[in-house]
């Protein structure tokens, strides 16, 4: 049986279960809508944060910004796995006591301010817009592979599906859903490593293969990084970031996440802040299974396709090359014309800025190359773990099993953001300000309205995106730093904090986080072109710099609220009460 029966299979099988179980688990009220009725168990509701958390940034991206950058892709896991710590801490408990569907609900009443809400819906729809976006690229990229249709009608599909979930569920639908999607997409991130770990180094355990020695007795690290020199790459567990740089985008990244409005509302649909604690606990030990793996998946396909490619007859290459090159995501240009392919540094690791890609007279691709002149490949960052199991030659089960688990990734945590998006328009938009009598079934129909408008947004930044993929995921965590996080946090912890100071500070912090992805990262189109690294503040990337503006935002609303009049004695209280563990007296509702 070739590859694409099995990916119709596996993926028509994992897909009738996720509809099974949407339909199985319909809501039928507002509470079963926006927070599954509050009655998930810990470990369910671990599995569904762990799908939630791990996007198709975890599952496609990671691996392969790991494969390009080496030991400078580590900031990614520090910072993602680092920030769930943070949030099962810091915030989760917190939160899960004050008893509030959504975070801008809880800066609304924390704040008791419709300004602050309407602030925090406003950061939630950019931090969750822009992270959609790369959602949806990502789906678009494995239907397009898979099923050999363009980017956008693939992009189209993964659309209709999402509102298929979300339509029906709500949260309740896409919790139990969820569920199943971890298990498919844990499932075929593992497989395909422990295969590859056995195959190169005869280790069952791709964390300890990763560390260990190929055939000949060398590590394997030790052979990938001859393998760089030769290439005239840097070796692969060298760094080239600042101490300071990589220090400011790991703690953006941890802030980014704590912050991430989808992620909060999964300690809502449990019973109790014990409860909440637990699935926290869970959803870490689940997450750490992919993050762990993920290097070790980086260097067994690094490894692979330099090894598959370098100085190989271009005629002789295995099938699966021709295909990625079929879409555009590998290219090859022969310079000297010798039919062989040179892979050498000089290439885009990012993007493709230095292929133009022309169409010659009969439609054939014409690509030069300005800057290198030995370099004849460039490798889309994105493929490195879809690909991974043909460089490998897997069985053709395995490289479908990825393919549904990229979908299941994809699909979990678009739902959940898309989730979000309708929330904050329904409930906290509509039912909290401009029409509070609406009845809960007005809510509901307003919730799935604004979910239908919000995926054919989503699906319009999937097929024009702004970058790739995992860079345009980190400037959303960028985002969520610099707004949501201190006013959350404060709100927790400081008792004397108020509206005035929450406010400016979200406002502030989000427009100089704003400010800053333009001017060095995206530019404005047409009339700003992004500004060069020499250029950043303080040696501060675009995707560290929300620590900057977190710590801006932190000391303006600090100072504001101290020069403004203390929020009412029952905020404060309120503040008080959040802080006793509960069981003495759960939160009462206000």
């Amino acid at each position: 049986m070739d590859v694409q029966i099995w990916t119709w299979l596996l993926v028509g099988v994992s897909f009738a279960l996720y509809f099974g179980i949407a339909i199985w688990a319909r809501a039928g009220s507002t509470k079963e809508f926006y927070v599954a009725g509050g009655g998930v168990s810990p470990l369910a509701n671990g599995m569904a944060t762990a799908a939630d958390w791990m996007s198709a940034a975890s599952f496609i991206s990671m691996a392969g910004i790991i494969s390009f950058a080496g030991y400078d892709g580590s900031v990614y896991l520090m910072g993602w796995t680092g920030g769930y710590v943070l949030l099962a801490l810091l915030l989760a408990p917190y939160l899960r006591k004050f008893g509030k569907f959504t975070v801008p609900d809880f800066i609304g009443d924390r704040y008791y301010s419709n300004t602050a809400r309407t602030v925090a819906v406003i950061c939630a729809l950019i931090v969750s817009f822009t992270y959609v976006a790369g959602q949806m690229r990502g789906v678009g990229i494995v239907f397009s592979q898979f099923l050999q249709v363009e980017i956008t009608t693939g992009v189209v599909i993964g659309m209709a599906v999402v509102l298929v979930f979300a339509f029906l569920g709500g949260m309740k639908g896409i919790t139990y859903t969820q569920v199943a999607q971890y298990c498919v997409l844990i499932f075929a991130f593992m497989v395909p490593a422990i295969f590859i770990s056995i195959q190169m180094t005869g280790n069952i355990i791709p964390q300890i293969g990763m560390g260990g020695r190929v055939e000949d007795g060398t590590y394997l690290l030790q052979k990938l990084d001859n393998l760089h020199t030769q290439l005239g790459f840097k070796e692969y567990t060298e760094g080239t970031k600042s101490t300071w740089d990589v220090f400011a985008i790991t703690l953006a990244l941890m802030a980014g996440t704590a912050g991430l409005p989808h992620v909060i509302v999964r300690f809502f649909t449990v019973p109790n802040v014990k409860d909440a604690r637990k699935s926290a606990g869970w959803a870490l030990l689940l997450i750490a299974i992919l993050y762990t793996t993920a290097p070790a998946v980086s260097v067994f396909a690094r490894t692979n396709l330099i090894e598959t490619v370098s100085n190989q007859e271009y005629s002789s290459l295995p099938e699966w090359f021709k295909n990625w090159e079929n879409m555009g995501l590998i290219a090859w240009s022969d310079k000297n014309e010798d039919g062989k392919i040179q892979y050498v540094n000089g290439e885009a690791t990012t993007g493709k800025p230095e292929f133009t890609d022309a169409r010659g007279a009969n439609g054939e691709r014409i690509i030069s190359n300005a800057s290198s002149e030995t370099n004849e490949l460039y490798v889309d960052r994105d493929i490195m773990v879809l690909a991974n199991p043909e460089i490998a030659q897997l069985p053709a089960w395995v490289i479908a099993l990825v393919a549904a688990g990229g979908l299941a990734a994809a699909l979990s945590t678009a739902a959940g953001l898309l989730l979000v998006i309708s929330t904050s328009v329904s409930h906290d938009l509509i039912k909290k300000q401009l029409k509070p009598d609406i009845s809960d079934k007005g809510e509901l129909l307003a919730a799935r309205i604004s979910i239908f408008v919000a995926v054919v947004v989503a699906g319009i930044f999937g097929i024009y995106p702004p970058g790739f993929v995992a860079a345009v995921v980190a400037l959303a965590f960028g985002l969520a730093a610099a707004s949501f996080f201190p006013a959350i946090v404060l709100g927790i912890f400081d008792k004397r904090m108020n509206r005035q100071g929450a406010i400016s500070g979200m406002i502030v912090g989000i427009i100089l986080m704003l400010f800053y992805m333009i001017r060095f990262k995206t530019g404005l189109i047409g009339v700003l072109d992004p500004l060069p690294p020499s250029e950043w503040w303080f040696g501060t990337s675009p995707e560290g710099f929300g620590t900057v503006a977190m710590t801006v935002n932190v000391v303006i609303s600090v100072i504001v609220s101290r020069l403004t009049p203390a929020p009412p004695e029952d905020v404060q209280d309120i503040v008080e009460n959040i802080r006793i563990p509960s069981g003495a007296g759960e939160a009462h509702d206000h």
